[in-house]
């Protein structure tokens, strides 16, 4: 029998699961450990990492994604060990946490389950890490936001223990599913998890039977890990408050009495509308707060050049009539910013240069159509000018002083460089400076720091100054390499600093990437030396999406100059689908086959299949990465007209 067993349940994120993996070996030095992987359809690659680079891993692969709670259980019931460990792949052990549990465990014989301190990327401890059981009222405090305005007060906080020091160990109701050790007889006497929780709330459920056994969970804070992804990477989606609120009702059900299963349920739909409804709001309003200040800086401006034109140029009050400036004006500042939205000026992060191509490129078309207005419609060339300069120079000072302020996500730069600072030896600098080149990284090194303590000509400084050389050297970024300095103590420099605006980030040893996530809302950005899909930009997205449209338009403009083409078999088929097209169901160009698009940038299916004259490959999966890394309108332009001619695709 071994001493623990590791269960990691991975879904499609290979570079995570690599760098787990590394620290569970770090970790697993000198004990009993044996680890699986359990992998619910991955199509990233995973497995076959996991198989190339981690031979001592136990693997379970199934042919569909079978939900968190079955994937656990399936290795659990081929475990044989005295603990199990369920940990998440997006997670970073320290050397000695495995040892430390292990030890708390063997000593406690009470304790059933025990979890640990998890900071996120940024090294900012993350709330999930210590929870209360979420009765109706703890439920109904955090979905209604009482939680988050007291977080302090043992009322309104309980759901998430705010009040308790996450720096002492100490009993609490529920445990993070991202790191949960648990012992093994105890889960043959009170059962493995509950299938019936698909992704969310099988924690939680099995927490509470924890103690309903007598046994109690326990928060460890001697140890601390990493927990990229946090709680969710999407809590403000409908979608989330959705499964994860009916995951509660689910729990409430099965563990409370009828009535009062009933009560907790109302309550817990009450607040997943309100909870619904706030997302839907802060969604809209996320989206549309910087089109809306964008009109009204434009839609001043034009006012203001308009009234002093009046006023000092052609001296007659009311020169110019109502409409021009409740219709004209505003259709005028709505095509500028049209152009500003087609060229991505509001894709996070915004950026001025798209601001400044997209009211320039609206500036010339707004000229362009305006000679052939009727004449009662040319109201003032000039007007038009001023309003223009206006339109371009007010947004881009807008942007400037938004950066200045931080409001939002405003980037001035075309490309935000990172400064970066490593934190490695020699050697190993080396080979991280390679792959940031390689990964095509825009960046400035600023020097390398000594992992170790000790003063050496070739390095800026050593790690106990790191604080000292980033305030210096103004860098925004560190790398840590993982060969060169212990997850220990890479997760106190972290956790050092969490309050200040630099990103975090690790190079695993041996791996061909850099891992990191600005906050346990980000999914994490990678460094890696694979490529950069074009179509995984909303820009890219949206320029196919214009052109889906404007296609079919055309197709239906032309139908009554084309009725004799229908009589060919590749014009029926483009006329059978403009309205699927037009609706957003399909896509006039997409990738050949499904099975080897899966993990390329998701795409509606197409009418005509990706191929074409820039690519030499015959193979599909070749074919569709080369579509989708090089994607260009041209492309689905030149695509279709071979398809209409007959040419060979």
């Amino acid at each position: 029998m071994h001493q623990l067993s590791i269960v990691i349940v991975n879904y499609n994120v290979k570079h995570f699961l690599e760098q787990v993996l590394y620290s569970v070996e770090a970790a697993s030095q000198q004990l009993d450990v044996e680890t699986w992987v359990v992998d619910n359809n991955s199509v990233d690659g995973s497995m076959e990492m996991v198989h190339a680079k981690f031979s001592w891993v136990k693997t379970i692969i199934n042919k569909d994604n079978v939900g968190f709670s079955k994937a656990n259980n399936q290795a659990i019931r081929l475990s044989d060990s005295t603990y199990v460990l369920l940990l998440n792949p997006d997670t970073v052990l320290q050397e000695d946490t495995l040892s430390k549990c292990l030890d708390y465990m063997d000593t406690h014989a009470h304790v059933g389950g025990l979890g640990v301190r998890m900071i996120d990327g940024k090294g900012c401890f993350l709330p999930e890490s210590k929870r209360g059981l979420p009765t109706p009222k703890a439920a109904f405090y955090k979905m209604s936001g009482l939680a988050a305005l007291f977080p302090k007060s043992k009322e309104f906080g309980r759901y998430h223990m705010k009040y308790a020091s996450e720096f002492q160990t100490h009993e609490v109701d529920v445990l993070a599913g991202a790191f949960m050790m648990l012992r093994s007889a105890m889960l043959s006497e009170i059962g493995l998890l509950d299938e019936q929780f698909f992704m969310y709330g099988e924690d939680i459920d099995l927490s509470y039977r924890i103690t309903l056994a007598g046994y109690k969970n326990v928060y460890f804070s001697d140890t601390t890990i990493i927990h990229y992804k946090g709680e969710s990477t999407k809590k403000k989606s409908v979608n989330y408050v959705k499964v994860f609120y009916n995951a509660m009702v689910l729990f409430a059900r099965k563990h409370y009495s009828a009535q009062r299963a009933g009560r907790f349920a109302f309550w817990i739909h009450i607040a997943i509308y309100l909870r619904a409804s706030l997302a839907l709001v802060w969604r809209a309003a996320s989206t549309i707060w910087m089109p809306f200040l964008d009109f009204l800086l434009i839609y001043l401006g034009y006012f203001g050049i308009a009234r002093y034109w009046e006023a000092f140029h052609k001296f007659v009050p009311n020169f110019y009539p109502p409409e021009y400036y409740w219709l004209h004006i505003p259709i005028y500042v709505l095509m500028a910013l049209f152009a500003v939205y087609i060229s991505g000026g509001y894709d996070k992060p915004f950026r001025a240069y798209r601001v400044f191509r997209g009211t320039l490129a609206g500036s010339l078309v707004l000229f362009a159509a305006y000679a052939f207005f009727p004449k009662d419609l040319q109201f003032s060339r000039a007007i038009l000018a001023l309003g223009s300069a206006w339109a371009i120079g007010g947004t881009l000072l807008m942007r400037w002083f938004y950066e200045r302020l931080h409001v939002g996500q405003v980037e001035m730069t075309r490309l935000q460089q990172k400064r970066i600072i490593l934190v490695a030896g020699i050697k190993e600098s080396k080979r991280i400076v390679d792959l940031l080149n390689k990964s095509e990284v825009s960046h400035q090194l600023l020097g390398s720091v000594n992992p170790q303590e000790s003063k050496e000509i070739a390095f800026v400084g050593h790690i106990g100054q790191l604080s000292e050389v980033v305030e210096i050297y103004a860098a925004n970024t560190i790398i840590f390499s993982s060969k060169d300095v212990s997850n220990t103590r890479i997760i106190e420099v972290m956790s050092a600093f969490a309050d200040q605006n630099i990103q975090l980030k690790i190079a695993p040893n041996k791996g061909e990437f850099i891992i990191g996530s600005s906050s346990k809302n980000d999914p994490g950005e990678l460094f890696t030396l694979e490529v950069h899909y074009a179509l995984a930009e909303s820009y890219y997205k949206r320029r196919k999406r214009i052109f889906d449209i404007l296609v079919a338009v055309g197709l239906i403009a032309f139908m009554p100059f084309g009725m004799f083409f229908l009589l060919s078999e590749r014009w029926r088929i483009l006329y059978a689908n403009i309205f699927a097209v037009l609706i957003g169901r399909k896509t006039w160009v997409s990738y050949q086959g499904l099975h080897s698009a899966a993990f390329l940038p998701k795409l509606r299916q197409g009418v005509v299949w990706a191929s074409g004259p820039w690519t030499e490959t015959t193979f599909e999966a070749d074919v569709n990465h080369v579509y989708a890394k090089e994607y260009e309108v041209g492309k689905d332009l030149q695509l279709l007209i071979n398809y209409i001619r007959g040419r060979k695709q």
